[in-house]
C-alpha cells in the first residue's frame, strides 16, 4: 500500500507567494510512490492569502489540499499544531509558505527514513554543497549560538536546530504535547524529540533561498530571546 507525505504549511500574510510554493509542491515527484496531503493552515492572515489558496484549490482538483483557518491570530507555533493534529499521512514535513525552502528536496529528507534508519530528518542550511542566499551576518550567528545552546542540552549534534525543514515519522511528532505559539516552536520539538528512547534523528544539507524583511520575513530578535527561554526551559525543567 502506497504510503503518504503530509506537508503542514503555515500561512500569515503570504497571498503573494502561496501559490508559487504549492506549485513545487505540485510538481515535486516523490521517491517510492509516496502521496502527498497538503494542510495549510491560515492563521487569521489580514491580505488575500485565503483567496488565495481556495482560487489555487478550485484550480488545482487534483492536489488534495485541506484548508483550516485560525478565526485570531495565534502564531506560526500554534498553526503548526493545528496542522500536525490534522495531519493523517505516514510522515510529516513542515513547509513555510514563502519561498526560502524548496520542496524539490523532500526527497533528500525522505531518504533517511525510508531506507528504515531515521525516524527525524532536520534539513540543514549549513551543511552541504546547496545554494544558500547570503544575507545577515548576526542572523546567522544567532542561528549558531541557539544550535549550539540546544546541542548542550540534548547532547544533539546539530548544525541548524532553527531550520524549517523538519520531517518526522507522525506517530512520533503526533505523540507529543506542544506548547509554544510562536517561533519556539522549534527548539520546544527538539528538546523533546531528543528525549524520546531510541530516537534516531538524521541531518540531511539543504538548499536556502532566503528573504530580507522587504520581501516579508517575520522573525525578529525578540523572537530569538524567546528561543533562548524555550532551550532553557524544556530541556532543565521537564
Amino acid at each position: 500500500m502506497s504510503k503518504t507525505l503530509s506537508i503542514v504549511i503555515p500561512a500569515y500574510n503570504e497571498a503573494a507567494t502561496i501559490h508559487l510554493i504549492l506549485n513545487k509542491i505540485k510538481a515535486v515527484q516523490l521517491m517510492d510512490a509516496l502521496q502527498k496531503e497538503v494542510i495549510i493552515v491560515n492563521d487569521c492572515s489580514t491580505d488575500e492569502t485565503e483567496q488565495a489558496i481556495h482560487s489555487y484549490m478550485a484550480q488545482n482538483p487534483d492536489l488534495p489540499v485541506k484548508y483550516l483557518c485560525h478565526e485570531v491570530n495565534k502564531g506560526k507555533g500554534a498553526a503548526l499544531h493545528t496542522g500536525i493534529a490534522e495531519a493523517s499521512g505516514d510522515f510529516i514535513i513542515i513547509q513555510d509558505a514563502d519561498l526560502e525552502y524548496d520542496p524539490e528536496e523532500y526527497n533528500i529528507l525522505l531518504k533517511p527514513v525510508l531506507a528504515g534508519v531515521a525516524d527525524v530528518v532536520y534539513g540543514s542550511r549549513f551543511m552541504g554543497g546547496n545554494p544558500h542566499r547570503i544575507l545577515f551576518f548576526w542572523h546567522s550567528i544567532g542561528n549558531k549560538f541557539l544550535t549550539f545552546l540546544s546541542n548542550a542540552l540534548t547532547n544533539l549534534n546539530l548544525t541548524d536546530m532553527e531550520t524549517c525543514y523538519k520531517l518526522f515519522r507522525s506517530e512520533i511528532i503526533q505523540s507529543l504535547s506542544l506548547n509554544e505559539k510562536r517561533f519556539g516552536f522549534e527548539p520546544e520539538v527538539t528538546a523533546k524529540i531528543a528525549r524520546i528512547p531510541g530516537i534516531r534523528i538524521y541531518e540531511v544539507g539543504i538548499s536556502y533561498y532566503g528573504r530580507t524583511y522587504e520581501d516579508g520575513k517575520k522573525i525578529n530578535w525578540k523572537d530569538g530571546l524567546r528561543a533562548i527561554y524555550c532551550i532553557l526551559r524544556y530541556n532543565l525543567f521537564k
